[in-house]
């Protein structure tokens, strides 16, 4: 028996159900929120820390803590005016040996860095206490300081990164950090709070910055002057991090109180339901603690916690620096 099919004039009488274009973040099922949030906090902690590897290797580049545009220069394009060892042990190899081995060394290198020199002075000693525990064979990219041939080479005028290592590091974020934003990216799309065309700039932002900071290492590298790019985009880049961070992880779970009606309002519909006197008054109670607290921390945790920890975080750069 042959089954029935309808002729093409019945086909387009049935009336067919238009499916959702996406589920919004709100209404996934909550083992995919949970899925979502644990990749987004993994990812913001590994953000966090490559800020943090930032300021230690580049923001040490001229010598002082914290990330400028002398550091920039310094890393890329190079100082001009002194060796990589002069450079590296002034700026941010400046706390792995002590004053008096750190004028030796330089003191050597202006001499002539000679082979001779580099075992009667003392200077071979301090390399191989201070500097093989990380820089040798097996340190991958790092220069291998126990043969006397590298560290000569490391006496030469400071031109910064080599064509070499920029190749070799601009494939790899290329490549590891698009997939960061793809994935970041997919999340955020599932965003209904934010308008088409805003959602398309967020998503659509970190790549162009991605490219753009890539790029400005190669400027810089030629030119100092493009040391500032460095920096916008990678600013660009975390605005555009955090923006679809936060967007998601609010509307997965606090779409409602944020997004909709707000913490009042539910708390007017919840009040208005109950009919017991006294739970009334506890609730009007609890509620009105909250609003304390929230003009609290509006007035006066701004004007003392700030100070406290500006102080707290000038105490831990004293502490880094020595």
């Amino acid at each position: 028996m042959q089954p029935y099919i309808p002729p093409p004039e019945e086909i387009d009488d049935i009336p067919v159900k238009a499916s959702p274009k996406y589920i919004p973040l709100k209404d996934h099922d909550t083992p995919v929120k949970v899925l979502f949030t644990g990749y987004l906090c993994t990812v913001a902690v590994g953000y966090l820390f490559a800020l943090i590897q930032i300021l230690f290797t580049h923001g040490m580049a001229d010598g002082k803590f914290g990330l400028s545009v002398d550091d920039i220069v310094y890393s890329y394009y190079g100082n001009r005016s002194g060796t990589v060892l002069e450079t590296k042990l002034n700026g941010s190899m400046k706390d792995n040996a002590s004053e008096q081995e750190r004028f030796d060394i330089i003191q050597w290198v202006r001499d002539g860095a000679d082979k001779d020199d580099y075992i009667d002075d003392g200077i071979q000693k301090i390399v191989e206490n201070k500097c093989v525990m990380c820089h040798n064979k097996d340190a991958g990219g790092l220069p291998d300081l126990s043969k006397f041939e590298n560290v000569k080479a490391l006496s030469a005028e400071d031109t910064g990164a080599t064509f070499a290592s920029l190749t070799r590091i601009s494939h790899i974020h290329l490549f590891g950090i698009s997939f960061i934003f793809m994935f970041v990216g997919i999340i955020f799309s599932f965003a209904e709070t934010t308008k088409t065309r805003l959602k398309c700039v967020a998503i659509g932002m970190p790549y162009i910055f991605l490219i753009a900071d890539i790029l400005s290492w190669w400027l810089t590298k030629i030119h100092p002057m493009f040391a500032m790019l460095v920096i916008l985009a990678g600013m660009g880049m975390g605005v555009s991090f955090v923006y679809m961070w936060m967007v998601s992880l609010l509307e997965m779970w606090l779409y409602k109180p944020v997004f909709v009606s707000g913490l009042g309002m539910h708390y007017l519909q919840w009040r208005d339901n109950v009919n017991s006197e006294t739970v009334g008054k506890i609730a009007d109670f609890i509620f009105g603690l909250f609003k304390k607290i929230k003009q609290f921390i509006c007035t006066y945790a701004m004007t003392t916690a700030l100070p406290l920890l500006k102080k707290l975080w000038d105490f831990l750069l004293s502490k880094i620096k020595k």
